[in-house]
C-alpha cells in the first residue's frame, strides 16, 4: 500500500503487527500530518491539478504552509513507486494523526483484532526549524497533545532523530515511550550522551547492530530496535541476534519467519 496511508497501517493490523510506525510532520493550521517529508515529495505525490511534481520543485510544496485542506487535495498514492514494484497504487491523501489513529482502531475492533500500539516518528531537522517545522517544543507539544487526546499515550512509542525534540517531549512528559533513532557511527554511548536522560529504545540502522551493541545496551536496560530491515537474510540475523523489535516496510515476511521459528 501507498507509504504513510490509512490503508497501509490498515493492512499491517490484518498482518498482525504489534506496532504501525509513521512518520509525522506539521501543518500551517498546527495539525499532526502523517507523511515522511514536511513537503510533497515528486517520488509519490501529484499536485491538485493531477500534475506531476518536478524534484526541483518539491519543496516549494511546503506541508508547513499548507492547512490540511490544502494539504488533502494532492494524490500520493497514484504514482508507481520506482522502489516498490509490488504496491498497490491508488488514489490517497496524506491522513492527519487523528484520522489514523481512528480509522484503524475502529478498523482493529471491526476486525476482531487486538488495536495496535503506535510508533510515531517526529521527522525534525534543526536545519528546517521555523520553515518547514516548528520549534522542538512546539512540535513535541502538538504531538503530545494530539496522543493524549486520543488516550493512546500507553500504547505509543515517540521516536526521533533529533535530541532536541526527545528533549523536549521528556520535558513535557516524562512517562512517554520514547525512542533515539540512529544513522550514525559514534557509537552507543557517543549517541546517548546526546540526551540528558535515558531514552527507553535505542534504535539504529539495522546494519549496525551486533552482539556488542546489544550487551551494552542490555546493560543499561535500554531496548534494541532496528531499521529498516526488509530482506529476508537480514531479518533471521536480527531475529538471531535477540533484538526487541524489527521496523520493515514487508512485516508479513518478518512475521512469517517469527512463526515459523
Amino acid at each position: 500500500m501507498p507509504e504513510n496511508t490509512v490503508r497501509a497501517f490498515r493492512e499491517a493490523v490484518e498482518l498482525g503487527c504489534d506496532f504501525v510506525e509513521m512518520d509525522v510532520v506539521i501543518s500551517k493550521d498546527g495539525q499532526v500530518i502523517v507523511s515522511h517529508e514536511p513537503w510533497m515529495d515528486h517520488t509519490i505525490c501529484m499536485d491538485p491539478d493531477g500534475s506531476r511534481i518536478p524534484e526541483a520543485e518539491e519543496r516549494g510544496h511546503n506541508i508547513y504552509h499548507m492547512t490540511v485542506m490544502e494539504i488533502q487535495q494532492y494524490d500520493c498514492g497514484s504514482l508507481e513507486h520506482p522502489r516498490f514494484p509490488e504496491q498497490d497504487q491508488r488514489k490517497s491523501v496524506k491522513p492527519t494523526l487523528r484520522e489514523v489513529v481512528e480509522d484503524v482502531d475502529e478498523h482493529a475492533l471491526m476486525s476482531s483484532v487486538g488495536a495496535p500500539s503506535y510508533n510515531i516518528e517526529i521527522k525534525s531537522d534543526p536545519a528546517l526549524y521555523g520553515t518547514f517545522q516548528p520549534g522542538p517544543e512546539e512540535f513535541a507539544h502538538a504531538v503530545i497533545e494530539t496522543v493524549d487526546s486520543l488516550g493512546i499515550s500507553e500504547r505509543c512509542i515517540i521516536q526521533s532523530f533529533d535530541p532536541a525534540i526527545l528533549e523536549a517531549v521528556h520535558a513535557e512528559r516524562d512517562d512517554l515511550l520514547v525512542a533515539l533513532l540512529v544513522e550514525n557511527d559514534l557509537g552507543v554511548a557517543e549517541n546517548l550522551a546526546r540526551l540528558s536522560f535515558k531514552p527507553n529504545i535505542y534504535s539504529p540502522q539495522f546494519s549496525m547492530a551486533n552482539e556488542a551493541m546489544l550487551k551494552n545496551l542490555r546493560e543499561r536496560d535500554i531496548e534494541l530496535v532496528v531499521w529498516t530491515v526488509n530482506e529476508v537474510p537480514d531479518i533471521m540475523r536480527m531475529l538471531d541476534l535477540g533484538v526487541d523489535a524489527i521496523i520493515s516496510d514487508y512485516p508479513d515476511r518478518v512475521i512469517k519467519l517469527v512463526e515459523d521459528r
